[in-house]
């Protein structure tokens, strides 16, 4: 009895700090699901972490670096892709947090290549750039930038685009123009973008093989290989590291660990606050515009699990299962890379994913887990059983 007052007044407590309570994940179950699904042939190299109660409680890796290379271990580096995103308003977030700019602040103020139809850069705030609200075309000139595209010169162009929407008021997610963040930081505090967010966020934050750049993946001690599925053959065949994407450093350029990406989702947890505020975080996880597009596919490929999607600054929200609760994340693809984030923030938990293939079937991982952590009926979202039974 003594002992169910414990509980109960444990439970009280976390309640009294507005924190929830979630259920245990069983590590068993999920390793022995990932080691199951790192031997599909469509998976090369996978790396796993969660966080409960605010602590990294697991931090697998699965399969090989390559075809005949080292095994993937919890330090092994990976393209993050467009986790980027996050990583660079976050660094945002700090900046307005210590009064160096405003979200409100023009585009055009600043020393920036970016130019938008009508002269949407002297309307457009950085809270729109941030958002993806700046008016022009989705995914705008990625392809110029893919075949070896200036980007500067390509965010100079964007201005003879036909105008989508007047800016701020609808979703169309960028690569190019979204990078004009970097320059903005760099105009602003004087020295390289990559270089802020190392000394604001990396260091502090303690994102040991965290790094921006191709060379800098190369040079890790362990890094994971592109692999590319081809339509024939389940097998992926092993890729050139792609540079385009690099030239864009806030929209795709970090490279990292899954323990990096751990603490990362920690810190955005509000678990690191001498690093990130509650009031920086409350920032950019507050959605700003509903994104139909995003909430289409989630619904034709995962039942609705996922609804009500939004965007806030460089996170994506959502409402998570039946009963609605609030999650923060984000996805990311670039040739021969994935990437994931998803986290409860007012359970201290979540789930950070990272594999070198362009195979979607670990996007069910986050799923797996953050049922467990919800206590919802187990589904087999990596579709193990389903294909065993086939």
């Amino acid at each position: 009895m003594f002992a169910f007052r414990l509980i109960g007044l444990a439970l009280v407590a976390l309640s009294l700090l507005g924190t929830a309570v979630s259920e245990p994940v069983d590590y068993d179950i999920l390793d022995e699901r990932l080691t199951r699904l790192a031997a599909d042939p469509e998976i090369v190299g996978l790396a796993v972490a969660v966080i409960e109660d605010g602590e990294i409680t697991f931090a697998e890796g699965y399969g090989v670096t390559k075809f005949g290379g080292d095994p993937v271990t919890d330090e092994t580096v990976f393209r993050w892709a467009s986790l980027s995103k996050g990583v660079a308003s976050t660094a945002v977030g700090k900046m307005v947090a210590e009064g160096q700019l405003t979200f409100s602040d023009t585009i055009s103020k600043f020393k920036t290549s970016l130019r938008l139809p009508l002269g949407g850069e002297k309307v457009g705030t950085l809270d729109d750039l941030l958002s993806h609200q700046i008016g022009i075309v989705p995914n705008a000139y990625d392809t110029r930038l893919e075949d070896g595209g200036d980007p500067k010169q390509i965010r100079k162009a964007l201005g003879k685009l036909k105008r989508t929407c007047t800016v701020g008021e609808c979703h169309t997610y960028q690569n190019v123009a979204f990078d004009a963040v970097a320059e903005i930081v760099a105009s602003v505090r004087g020295i390289d973008f990559e270089e802020v967010v190392r000394l604001e966020l990396f260091q502090p934050l303690n994102m040991q093989n965290a790094s921006y750049g191709l060379e800098a993946l190369l040079n890790s001690y362990s890094w994971a290989e592109p692999h590319r599925k081809r339509r024939v053959d389940p097998r992926p065949v092993r890729r050139t590291v792609n540079r385009s994407y690099y030239r864009v450093p806030a929209a795709g350029g970090v490279n990292g660990s899954i323990r990096d990406l751990a603490q990362f989702a920690r810190a955005q947890m509000g678990l690191e606050p001498e690093v990130l505020s509650p009031d920086t975080l409350t920032e950019l996880h507050t959605p700003r515009v509903y994104t139909r597009r995003e909430q289409s596919s989630m619904s034709r490929r995962y039942g609705g699990h996922l609804r009500d999607a939004r965007y806030a600054l460089g996170w994506r929200v959502y409402k998570y299962g039946k009963p609605g609760y609030r999650v923060v994340g984000h996805r990311g693809a670039v040739d021969g890379y994935r990437s994931m984030i998803l986290f409860d923030p007012e359970r201290n938990a979540g789930v950070v994913a990272l594999w070198n293939s362009n195979s979607r079937k670990p996007v069910g991982i986050q799923f797996e887990v953050m049922d467990m952590i919800y206590g919802l009926e187990a589904k087999d979202w990596l579709q193990l059983d389903t294909l065993a039974s086939d």
